[in-house]
Formats: structure tokens, sequence, C-alpha cells
């Protein structure tokens, strides 16, 4: 994920699993935002995330952020043309929120994989050992950070460019990691209760132990190999 400057003060672009995605916030000539599909079916992930969780999650929450983001883009167009400052600065929480939740789960779905789990290999694992001194280290603290997320929001490992070293943050509500904390995202684990209420219930520990067996390591060393160029 990429953040850049623009004079609405940022947008943000990505890849999908399959193609690169328009840039969000083109305040010029901007394409609409659109859900992009899975790269596995609803029921893939079963029985550590369901069929009916994965529906939900993907057709209706991350296609109302991803509604929602051209909406609010659309009225920041028209506010930027007629210079109304006001309307610029009332729209950036709507822009967060909205471009936050289609950025982070458009790394999500590709950070699942009905063949993942297990551990990650070479480079990355020589990273996190480096780092955190071993994988279960690394686990058990980036479970801790998710758990104690307070309310909603995300479980993240990240890459700190600057330091170059992998760093652990939670991120509160949709807010997008790089751009509320300069690191680059690798791993997203969402912990908002529509990730997993229906099939958990209230007891977000389960929910989490069950998902380090849909990791897709692979996904996640690509974007560790490409934020390290």
């Amino acid at each position: 994920v990429l953040l850049n400057k623009t004079t609405s003060g940022f947008f943000f672009s990505f890849r999908s699993s399959a193609k690169l995605v328009a840039p969000l916030g083109c305040l010029v000539s901007r394409q609409k935002h659109t859900l992009p599909d899975l790269p596995y079916d609803y029921a893939a992930l079963e029985p550590h995330i369901n069929a009916e969780i994965m529906q939900l999650h993907h057709s209706k929450h991350h296609a109302a952020y991803v509604n929602n983001l051209n909406v609010a883009e659309e009225k920041y167009k028209e506010a930027l043309a007629k210079g109304d400052v006001t309307t610029q600065v009332s729209l950036q929480p709507a822009l967060k929120f909205n471009g936050g939740g289609h950025i982070n789960h458009t790394i999500f779905w590709t950070n699942l994989s009905p063949n993942g789990g297990g551990e990650p290999k070479g480079e990355l694992m020589e990273a996190i050992k480096r780092d955190f001194g071993s994988f279960a280290n690394f686990k058990e603290k980036l479970t801790a950070v998710s758990v104690g997320v307070q309310g909603s929001g995300w479980g993240w490992l990240g890459y700190n460019k600057e330091q170059g070293r992998l760093q652990i943050a939670a991120c509160a509500n949709q807010d997008p990691l790089q751009g509320t904390t300069g690191l680059i995202p690798l791993l997203g684990i969402d912990v908002w209760e529509h990730a997993y209420y229906l099939q958990y219930k209230n007891v977000r520990p389960d929910y989490l132990k069950a998902i380090w067996n849909v990791i897709n390591w692979e996904n996640v060393s690509s974007r560790y190999a490409t934020c390290k160029k």
C-alpha cells in the first residue's frame, strides 16, 4: 500500500490479488472505486471463518466503505472546485474512515487463504526471528495486541522502512496503518465484531486463535519483499 500526497492531503493506492487497482482520491479525472473480488469462495476459509461471515463482511461491510468513499470524494471534488475549505475539512473524517476501510479490507482478503496457516519461510521468517526472537513470540504479541484493541480496530504487522525492522501496531476503527503510523502494512487482522461475531460471538480470542490457520504467508512475504526494495 502506498501513501502519496495530493491537494486533498493524501491518496492511497494498492494492489489487489490480481491487478493494480485505480488510485484512491484522484480528484481531477477520478475513477470510482469498486469492490475487489475475493481470490477464493466465501466458504473457502471454513471451518475457521464461515461463509456467512465472509459474505456479509465482503459484500455488505466492505461494499459500504467503497460506496461511502465514492460519495465523500465526489463531495470533496465539488468543494475543491468551489474553494470551499470548510466543507473540505468537514469531509476528512469520512475520507479517512471509508478510505481506510477500503484499504484495510483489500489487504485483509489477500492476507487470508484456504491454503494458509503454518509459518512463513525465507527472509520474512528470518526478520521475524530477528525482531521478535521467535515466530511463537511474534504470534503471541500480535494476538495480544489484537485482543487488546478496545472496541473496533485492527492488529497489524508492519514494516518500519526508516529503521529497517518489523513492528506490531494496533489501529482504532478503520484508521489505515501507513497513513496514521507510517508503517507499511504486511499483515492485518480485523477485530471489528462483524469479522467474527456470527461464529465466535463475543469471544475475540477464539477468533484470533482460528485465524492463524488461514494466514497467507506467501502474500505477507511478497509484501515484505516489495517494501524492502
